[in-house]
């Protein structure tokens, strides 16, 4: 399994209690009222709102927030800027591919931001289409195996999941996107607690970093994550976990 995905769950829990909550609701608002935009402010009938109100709700955002946010989508909100998403394709240290999503209301400058993170940091961003062959967009589940047996993620089978593997210790149940919202109820409902859900790029090939390359990879991921602009970024490096743990620390 992959390495990023226990980044992924770290980079989660830091979020949560960090100083930068303010800006992580920001982002979350940002990606809420796209998808309201998008798809309509119903979240039974809006998969990518109902995923990004989800996720407003892991990370504690007030009700009142993910209501405006729904509203500025609308168009309830007549001053709601109009921000597009936008993908950006490199590759970091060691030869690891990245994706980077955004949201912008200005691609000029999110453009030159991300091409300076790149740069700073012994990247390079390249062309569209140059590593998103590399991964695949899929739902992810990560569930402690400390707490939980197999036995105890039937009701993922049962739901719709593609795959239930171990990696150390996490479960990592994998789904088509679509289908994770209803996987994850299914779990919930029969006490499962969920450490991180989300939809990923998961890597189809992963680069085996040693602890001082992963620290070269997460500093510039961290860059790209502390950008207003940048909503998601995904790697296909493969790290221990107690090196995701040290180097994050």
């Amino acid at each position: 399994m992959s390495g990023h995905s226990k980044w992924a769950g770290i980079k989660h829990k830091k979020a949560i209690v960090d100083s930068r909550r303010g800006k992580l609701f920001t982002k979350l608002a940002r990606q809420i009222s796209v998808a309201a935009r998008e798809g309509g402010g119903d979240v039974e009938g809006n998969p990518a709102l109902g995923l990004a109100v989800q996720k407003a709700k892991d990370a504690s955002m007030p009700k009142d927030n993910i209501e405006r946010a729904i509203a500025k989508g609308t168009g309830a909100d007549k001053d709601s800027a109009a921000f597009e998403s936008v993908l950006y394709e490199g590759y970091g240290p060691g030869g690891v591919a990245l994706l980077v999503e955004a949201l912008t209301d200005n691609r000029n400058r999110t453009g030159s931001d991300v091409r300076h993170a790149f740069s700073k940091h012994g990247g390079n961003l390249g062309e569209p289409g140059s590593v998103a062959y590399l991964f695949d967009k899929r739902g992810l589940i990560v569930v402690s195996a400390q707490r939980y047996s197999e036995d105890d993620l039937l009701a993922a089978i049962e739901a719709g999941a593609d795959d239930v593997g171990l990696d150390d210790d996490v479960f990592e149940i994998l789904t088509e996107p679509g289908d994770l919202a209803a996987v994850r109820a299914a779990l919930e409902d029969s006490g499962v607690e969920i450490d991180h859900a989300d939809v990923v790029q998961q890597p189809s090939m992963r680069v085996p970093l040693d602890a001082d390359q992963a620290g070269k990879v997460l500093r510039l991921i961290e860059t790209l994550d502390d950008n207003d602009d940048v909503t998601e970024v995904h790697a296909n490096f493969d790290a221990p976990a107690e090196v995701l743990e040290q180097v994050a620390g």
